[in-house]
């Protein structure tokens, strides 16, 4: 299916609401997907697109942008260069409305007992839709089976966040939980379960050196820019960083690190 649309319609008024707007995105389980990487990685993942609208006049569609409209079965809508800027950075060629799909962190069973131990990171109140962005794409690099959000922190939906996943956020399962005792009573959960689950709070100033830590258990790794006190936490230092590292590079270490160990040529030169 296929409309053109050249004056302002409730549709577009709508849409111009999900990018600045949280409480409308959560209302009506929609949010704006911008960019080839996240429209891409939306389509390769199958997640559910309500709207594909597309730049009508001005210079020619790009190929990828004329690929996607003829190879989907996604509902499209051609808006002309003036509207089209009102849904994002200067005049996009193309945006895509998705539909949230929510998830409850109670149903979360990643792993199955004598399997690979999963990882899991949660993101302790992010304030900044970049770094959370950030911390999903390293999640989905390194294979974690799942992101945790904690607190009224950033919006995982918000288009900033969403680009900067660069598409990620549509590959790797992603969470919210009220706090520390929801995540908690996850790993407790998992461990009722068969799976041995730690919970580690990595960058902290005392602590085991992340190097030095046996990963070698289902792992939920807590980073957050501001310094939270998680009970029944190992918590780890990062060797040779300063204390304002930040949670994306901790992150990064960290999930490095459990790769590292866990690769077939991992050979500890220590004992625990």
């Amino acid at each position: 299916m296929s409309r053109s649309a050249r004056p302002r319609t409730a549709s577009v008024q709508v849409w111009q609401g999900y990018l600045t707007n949280r409480g409308k995105r959560l209302r009506d389980g929609r949010f704006l997907v911008h960019g080839v990487r996240p429209i891409t990685r939306a389509l390769a993942c199958d997640w559910p697109l309500e709207t594909l609208v597309y730049r009508l006049g001005g210079p020619e569609l790009s190929g990828w942008a004329r690929e996607v409209l003829d190879t989907s079965r996604v509902p499209r809508v051609g808006l002309v260069p003036e509207l089209m800027a009102e849904l994002g950075d200067g005049v996009p060629e193309l945006v895509a409305v998705a539909v949230s799909r929510p998830g409850e962190l109670d149903d979360f069973a990643p792993g199955v007992p004598g399997g690979p131990p999963p990882v899991v990171l949660v993101a302790d109140r992010p304030d900044s839709p970049d770094v959370l962005g950030a911390l999903i794409r390293t999640a989905d690099a390194f294979g974690a089976a799942g992101v945790v959000i904690t607190g009224p922190g950033a919006d995982h939906h918000d288009p900033r966040t969403v680009r900067a996943s660069t598409g990620s956020l549509f590959a790797v399962p992603v969470f919210r939980a009220g706090g520390a005792a929801q995540v908690l009573a996850f790993a407790e959960r998992q461990r009722r379960r068969g799976i041995p689950t730690r919970v580690l709070l990595p960058g902290a100033t005392t602590g085991i050196p992340v190097d030095e830590y046996p990963f070698d258990q289902a792992t939920v790794i807590v980073v957050g820019d501001e310094r939270a006190t998680w009970p029944g936490t190992d918590q780890l230092t990062i060797p040779g960083a300063a204390d304002t590292i930040g949670a994306a590079a901790t992150a990064t270490i960290t999930l490095y690190e459990i790769a590292r160990q866990r690769s077939e040529d991992y050979r500890p030169h220590h004992t625990k």
